[in-house]
């Protein structure tokens, strides 16, 4: 086989507005004698054409100020694009010349040299043309005519509902439902409405006389840990021979087989568990990858086309089983027969303009996530199926993918050809990431299930014969009978209907997945509450936090009277509804803060954090062992940005974590302390209130995230906030079991002789018994904090160390310090950040990227900025 990529040279590719108005019929623009002038050159392919307009001045930056509602325009024009390629020589008599697409956004038309070969109306699914008769000897001539998404969405829309009608919806225009292209473009609340065009994957000629289908290794592995792996090949001609071989992880020849042809063999084999080298999550092991490559050998020996795969032998199950002293099933996944707590993010595409995101992004955003003891990310529905090197770089770091198919927050239609074109979707993207040993779970939507009950559609779970699509919910067909028939024949990953799904509707705790958003919306409760709200599967819960400063500044872009908190500018990089009373809400329960810019960020980034934390601690309390999995799985919203904003991601835009991200880190170490404070009242005499009694007490856990049971030292302290001085000191051993939370003790708060009514923090540190290494710390403070009278700067005395060399920051304080921010005129990679500090502890922080120029400052609670 012959390959020429198209898309790896962006100089022989040119672009241009329409010159006739949108929507005009494709023929007639390609016909049209003005567009022998007006082309500019490329500057990226595959390109989205906002990214061409703002090199070349044509549209202000939409990243900046408020200029993304300057650029509506750019998505009701149509777009062309055109190239050429050269061939040599003519195709020989047995030869196919076949032109590959990756992807189309969205409405697009293709003309080879001058005659139309292809219409395309589906953003994410490739589509292969055979041009054998079009093509020539020279010069061959490609013009894309991509019409205007909006325009073209409002009028399906129109033809199936009616003028003025609309499908129920949260987020973004009512026509997006109707048009299979990412679902964020249209605007949603965390990102701009930025709709874009273009050809946004690779474009390429392939000229053969016979290829390779597709190779699909099956690696499956028995209870047992035995396995059996078996190489399915799909061939243009069956006739032909196949040399199959397997390579270890190491890169040398595990098995080795010839197939097809004359020969009788088959690539089957089977493997005793101590043959094989086990894939698995982060956390739990290695991740070993093996390979398995495909030649197509012609009659006469010539290899034609050579085909790989890498995969790993791993069982990977999600269980729904019974709980002990619990209603409802568990919900958790189990690797190679050990379950796992799946501590993760939800993912949103990596940019607006997805043509921007490099390979070297995408490693360096999972790399953040690994590093953050996370092993499960979600590909969230509104985005895309996502590139190659994203599967790739979550095989080889160990995370789980939880796959949604695109489909989000909205009644979708099913009428035929909707429905066929999500079917050659779904075939197209399942086969192309199958093989991944980090599939874990396809979800057929997200939020779809949620918005039918909200707006009382046509939906009745028990009901599972009627024709749905005669229903104001039609897209049941979709979920319920589409989506699985495609995985159930692909492959043997789980296929759960929709997120949230389960029980007796999408907000039943007791069985599958919840979003729990009655923290920020719905019934906006305490944070603090969050073993309230848990579920067997939290795959959603979030709280917002401004990004860092210099972020802010960037898309502020100089103008001094938008630098406040309450200026248009900032307002317009907040899409959320409402975000000021959520905000404040959640700030003014719990902390002091002023309006400055600064303090602003500090004080939303510090709740964001304690929200988080809290978060993260109470749902992993929950993962009691077999069989009382009560809460297995905890996926913030958001892990990123698709560009500079306010929104729930805890690493910003820039690729600048907040200190929630840190929170998560600790709060997911594989050794975690956990702690909540509780209080009470009681009145010993009847009828009277003047006399009570209150009580306060914590109770402490440890999460031991090993394979094996493992002793430790928890040692409890508590201070005087103001003073410093201690009151308690207690050391007590324990085994914690292996996998699993443990519940270690329940203490009384001690009351501070001086002063009864003074307030104590209490800490809790879990210590390795033999090294003293502190595996994991936390302290709570009464609450909330804005009744507290804090320590001034004086009485803490700080003492702040940096070590540029080193690449170490080591601070101390002499008063308990709660969320001690590091804040830097570069970016740097820190260990850790957002830090408590107790009494006389010294604690390091390793910095990389530290230059003698760089500036450091630092925020905590109740610094001299905080009112």
């Amino acid at each position: 086989m012959k390959t020429l990529n198209l898309s790896s040279d962006a100089s022989k590719w040119e672009w241009r507005q329409s010159p006739v108005k949108a929507l005009s019929s494709p023929e007639q623009i390609v016909g049209e004698k003005a567009l022998q002038s007006g082309w500019t050159t490329c500057v990226q392919m595959p390109s989205m054409i906002q990214v061409e307009l703002l090199a070349v001045g044509k549209i202000p930056d939409p990243y900046k100020k408020c200029n993304d509602e300057l650029v509506q325009w750019v998505g009701e024009e149509d777009w062309l694009y055109r190239t050429s390629f050269k061939l040599e020589q003519a195709p020989q008599k047995n030869d196919k010349v076949d032109l590959v697409f990756e992807g189309l956004d969205t409405f697009a038309t293709v003309f080879l040299n001058g005659k139309k070969i292809l219409e395309s109306d589906n953003m994410f699914t490739p589509e292969r043309v055979t041009v054998s008769e079009q093509v020539k000897q020279g010069e061959n001539h490609l013009v894309f005519v991509f019409t205007s998404a909006v325009i073209k969405g409002r009028m399906i829309e129109q033809k199936h509902l009616g003028k003025g009608k609309h499908m129920p919806l949260w987020n973004g225009d009512a026509a997006r439902l109707f048009v299979r292209k990412a679902g964020y473009g249209w605007g949603w609340d965390w990102g701009p409405t930025l709709m874009t065009a273009g050809p946004w994957k690779e474009v390429r000629v392939e000229i053969f006389a016979d290829r390779i289908l597709d190779l699909h290794p099956v690696a499956l592995v028995s209870e047992k840990l035995d396995a059996t792996l078996s190489l399915e090949v799909q061939l243009t001609n069956k006739q032909l021979t196949t040399n199959l071989t397997v390579l270890d992880p190491a890169g040398k020849v595990f098995r080795k087989v010839s197939t097809g042809g004359n020969s009788n063999e088959k690539a089957e084999w089977s493997f005793k568990a101590d043959e094989i080298e086990l894939w698995w999550s982060v956390g739990l092991g290695a991740q070993p990858l093996y390979t398995a490559q495909c030649d197509l050998v012609s009659e006469d020996g010539k290899v034609l086309q050579t085909v790989s795969k890498r995969f790993g032998f791993r069982r990977l199950r999600l269980i729904q089983e019974p709980l002990k002293d619990h209603e409802g099933t568990s919900f958790y996944f189990e690797v190679n027969n050990v379950a796992q707590f799946c501590g993760g993010s939800n993912w949103i595409p990596i940019d607006n303009f997805i043509t921007n995101g490099t390979e070297e992004r995408y490693r360096s955003w999972l790399q953040l996530l690994s590093e953050s003891n996370q092993n499960m990310i979600r590909v969230w529905a509104g985005g895309i199926y996502e590139h190659d090197c994203f599967y790739d770089t979550c095989d080889e770091m160990g995370i789980l993918v939880w796959q949604d198919f695109m489909f989000g927050c909205g009644a979708y239609p099913a009428f035929p050809e909707f429905v066929e074109s999500v079917r050659r979707e779904a075939e197209a993207a399942v086969l192309r990431i199958r093989s991944h040993p980090c599939m874990s779970i396809y979800a057929g939507n997200n939020e779809d299930y949620q918005v039918a009950e909200s707006c009382k559609l046509e939906y009745d779970p028990e009901d599972h014969t009627s024709d749905w699509t005669k229903t104001n919910f039609p897209a049941r067909e979709i979920y319920e009978h589409t989506l699985p028939k495609v995985v159930n024949a692909l492959t043997d990953v789980f296929y759960h209907p929709g997120s949230p799904w389960g029980g007796k509707d999408t907000t039943d705790k007791t069985v599958g997945d919840i979003h729990q958003w009655n923290v920020w919306h719905g019934s906006q409760q305490r944070y603090q509450d969050w073993d309230l709200l848990s579920g067997r599967f939290v795959s959603e819960f979030g709280m917002q936090g401004l990004p860092d400063i210099r972020t802010m500044d960037d898309f502020i872009d100089g103008d001094e009277s938008e630098r406040h908190v309450q200026s248009r500018t900032v307002a317009s990089h907040n899409k959320a509804d409402g975000y000021e009373r959520r905000l404040e809400l959640y700030l003014v329960e719990n902390i002091r803060h002023s309006f400055k810019i600064e303090d602003y960020v500090f004080a939303t980034q510090f709740i964001q954090a304690e929200t988080l934390s809290t978060a993260y601690r109470l749902f992993r309390r929950e993962f009691k062992g077999p069989g009382r999995a009560y809460c297995s799985g905890a996926l913030v919203w958001q892990l990123n940005d698709v560009y500079p904003c306010t929104s729930w991601s805890i690493v910003d835009y820039y690729e600048r974590p907040k200190p929630a991200y840190y929170a998560i880190k600790q709060s997911m170490a594989p050794i975690a302390c956990g702690m909540k404070r509780y209080n009470k009242r009681e009145y010993p005499e009847d009828f009277k209130t003047s006399v009570f009694v209150d009580s306060e007490w914590v109770e402490i856990w440890a999460v031991n995230g090993l394979v094996k049971e493992l002793p430790v030292t928890l040692v409890v302290e508590a201070f005087e906030l103001l003073s410093g001085e201690k009151m308690l000191e207690e050391s007590t051993d324990f085994n914690l079991a292996a996998n699993q939370s443990s519940e270690l003790i329940k203490k009384d708060v001690p009351k501070y002789n001086k002063n009864p009514a003074a307030a104590v923090v209490v800490t809790a540190k879990i210590v390795d018994p033999k090294t003293k290494e502190v595996l994991s710390r936390f302290l709570v403070y009464p609450e909330p904090y804005k009744f507290l009278v804090l320590p001034d700067e004086k009485a803490v005395n700080l003492d702040v160390k940096v070590d540029v060399a080193k690449g170490e920051i080591t601070v101390q304080a002499e008063r308990p310090v709660k969320g001690w921010t590091l804040w830097f005129s570069d970016d740097v990679k820190l260990s850790d950040n957002a830090l408590d500090l107790i009494p006389g502890e010294k604690r390091v922080v390793k910095v990389s990227g530290l230059k003698e120029t760089t500036k450091i400052s630092w925020r905590y609670l109740g610094d001299k900025y905080v009112p």
